[in-house]
């Protein structure tokens, strides 16, 4: 991947997002090899996880012993993660002029344990402002998709989170619709219904549509 508009995403922070099912992991990927075809460092970065504190906290977090994991340490947890990363591999790549490119971050948490959950997205919103110190994406991609195509995507071999149901899944999706929603001019949503290659030529042309024209 050549492509000239890809100069821009040099130094900004892009996060990939979506339900477990989207095929978001999947884009995330591709995304990585065509930005570095292109000549780009990229800081590949994944949550929770990414620091060897953070892989240690999704161990804890994915893993089915824990059912009884009440939602307030949930979401300590992954804020705890993230703060790692933060200061350990993202800030620093920034100063450096790199692409942040991140599976996952702070929508999550407001989908999964805010929407879906239940917490009050004033409390996640709290702890955040000291877990990122000021740090934000340029760039939140969300991968839509409805739950029963979402389901049908998912390995039989589910995680403590891709367990949840259907109906705690569907609270997620519209947790992710309801922040597009709210900042439209920081979110992009994709039609990940569709399949891999459409969607990657969608995200293609969007990006293209939104960063490489800046």
């Amino acid at each position: 991947m050549t492509d000239p508009w890809f100069r821009h995403l040099s130094g900004k922070f892009i996060v990939f997002e979506g339900p477990d099912g989207s095929g978001k992991t999947t884009q995330f990927r591709r995304f990585l090899r065509a930005a570095e075809a292109s000549g780009l460092t990229v800081c590949e970065v994944r949550e929770p996880g990414g620091t060897g504190a953070g892989e240690k906290i999704r161990e804890v977090l994915l893993d089915h012993a824990h059912k009884d994991m009440t939602l307030t340490c949930e979401m300590l947890l992954y804020m705890a993660s993230r703060a790692q990363l933060i200061e350990q591999k993202i800030i620093p790549a920034l100063t450096r002029g790199e692409l942040v490119a991140a599976d996952r971050f702070l929508p999550s948490t407001l989908a999964y344990q805010g929407t879906a959950g239940g917490m009050p997205v004033r409390d996640i919103l709290d702890v955040a402002r000291v877990a990122l110190r000021g740090c934000k994406p340029d760039l939140i991609i969300v991968f839509d998709v409805d739950q029963e195509t979402a389901a049908r995507r998912l390995s039989p071999l589910l995680d403590r989170m891709e367990a949840k149901g259907a109906e705690f899944h569907q609270r997620v999706r519209q947790g992710y619709l309801d922040q597009i929603a709210a900042e439209p001019g920081r979110y992009l949503k994709i039609d990940a219904s569709r399949s891999e290659e459409l969607v990657w030529t969608s995200l293609l042309d969007a990006l293209k549509a939104r960063i490489g024209a800046a």
